[in-house]
């Protein structure tokens, strides 16, 4: 089960709420999602995995497990956000009505493990743990006294390197880290979980029966679409807000740990990314088009231009196009500060990058001014646009590359490479990639309001409806 909902807002300016870390490739050419997806992929060890994730990154989610040759058991839709208890519940009763003593294996999508074959000798051992009834958490032996994580503290020995869990200790202060680990008796919470699916909905109905009892109503009342299960709304808005750690593990009598040194990290933070990166002889990490004179200990990335530093040391660095971050490497936890003024002042840069995902591709803004803006449209080989009009603009496409199947009006056309068509104020119209490149378009809107509001749906293959939150 592949838990991917969080928001990432201390990865902020390439985190954001509708395009979070767990969707981005930070470590390496796969997005996080992707590579938590690839190393539970060995189909002699683990089932087709279970996603669980809100429904404004469903097409997202879908389209790069396709890109990875990927295929979940089942996409679990949640209509709020409430911590990770119901959302182990719901996955729980789930997999309860295929196998009710299975094995459900929780992993945050957003964490990076450099040592898979360590991780895979971990779940093993913890699959054995978990068959015979304990609810098994993952501990990273700790390399130092971290005050970012929670910490796990090991009771008597289970055999074969596992203990039971004597308690859950909340992140400590520097000096009380330092003595955890001289200790040699604690581990670090990694938020990674493994458990029968029987096991844990019982322990839930002991420790949290508000939960157990809501969430399996919402995956009994849930509905299909397309590809994905839609938890009913009602029922999952009723579960508590609680995290697994909270709802169950600190209060139930069979917990287990299983220490593993895997080259694990949680991503985060910017300065995690510092720690995990391939630094230069001067200890910068440089991701994009960066020149560095005279730099030290610096993380540096830029996505969309040219980034040039001198004389200067411990920072990150982090461009994209439509924000610049400099910030002290040592502060990096408190760049969800700046997220939350800017939710504050009512601004977009917090939710949504320059790029805007869709089911069917994305756009971007190349431009903008008064009753103008020029965007770039990429739709994916096969996909297609709904069949819309707006009341207040008209538009211009030109086919950059590949081929479009235009509609407008009752007329149905194909364009090529430098052809282009044009649709007037309140005219019906579609666009479609029928070909097996991406289809490449420069969008110029003109009219007298130019907001994503603007659109009347008529026909759309995702099933979204007219409003602001599905445009285009």
């Amino acid at each position: 089960m592949i838990l991917s909902g969080g928001v990432g807002s201390r990865l902020w300016p390439t985190s954001r709420a509708l395009y979070p870390k767990q969707l981005l490739p930070l470590v390496s050419d796969l997005t996080m999602l992707q590579e938590t997806a690839g190393r539970v992929s060995d189909r002699s060890l683990f089932a087709a995995p279970i996603i669980v994730s809100n429904d404004e990154h469903r097409f997202i989610i879908a389209q790069q497990m396709r890109e990875a040759g990927l295929t979940p058991l089942t996409h679990l839709l949640e209509p709020v956000g409430r911590n990770t208890a119901p959302a182990a519940a719901a996955a729980a009763a789930y997999v309860q009505t295929h196998d009710p003593k299975g094995v459900i294996l929780i992993l945050p999508a957003d964490h990076h493990i450099r040592d898979v074959a360590a991780f895979h000798a971990a779940v093993e051992q913890g699959a054995e743990l978990a068959r015979a009834g304990k609810l098994v958490t993952f501990g990273i032996v700790p390399s130092a006294p971290e005050t970012g994580y929670g910490y796990i503290k090991r009771g008597v020995a289970l055999g074969k390197g596992a203990y039971s869990v004597e308690r859950f200790v909340e992140k400590p202060n520097a000096e009380v880290a330092k003595s955890y680990l001289t200790s040699g008796d604690y581990d670090w919470n990694a938020g990674i979980f493994m458990f029968r699916a029987d096991v844990i909905l019982d322990e839930m109905r002991r420790h949290c029966p508000e939960i157990a009892m809501r969430a399996a109503e919402s995956v009994l009342k849930g509905k299909q679409d397309l590809d994905f299960l839609r938890l009913q709304p009602e029922a999952f808005e009723a579960c508590p807000a609680n995290s697994i750690d909270y709802a169950v593990m600190e209060h139930t009598k069979v917990a287990a740990v299983v220490p593993v040194e895997m080259g694990w990290s949680d991503i985060g933070s910017w300065s995690a990314l510092w720690e995990t990166g391939a630094q230069d002889d001067a200890g910068n990490v440089a991701a994009g088009d960066v020149i560095s004179v005279d730099t030290r200990n610096c993380y540096i990335r830029a996505e969309t231009g040219l980034v040039a530093t001198l004389g200067v040391e411990d920072l990150i660095i982090v461009e994209t196009g439509d924000v610049l971050l400099v910030a002290d490497r040592n502060r990096v936890q408190d760049v969800k500060q700046i997220v939350e003024r800017l939710a504050a002042a009512g601004r977009s840069e917090h939710q949504v990058h320059n790029r805007v995902h869709r089911p069917w591709g994305y756009y971007e803004s190349l431009d903008a001014g008064p009753r103008h803006q020029v965007k770039h449209l990429m739709v994916h080989p096969g996909a297609a646009l709904s069949l819309q009009l707006h009341h207040q603009r008209a538009e211009h496409w030109v086919v950059v590359k590949g081929v479009a199947e235009v509609t407008v009006g009752d007329k149905v056309s194909t364009l090529h490479e430098n052809q282009s068509t044009y649709i007037p104020v309140e005219t019906k119209h579609r666009l479609v990639n029928p070909g097996t490149e991406p289809l490449s378009i420069i969008e110029v809107q003109s009219g007298s309001y130019l907001g994503e509001d603007d659109i009347v749906r008529f026909d759309d293959v995702y099933g979204r409806k007219s409003d602001a939150s599905a445009a285009e």
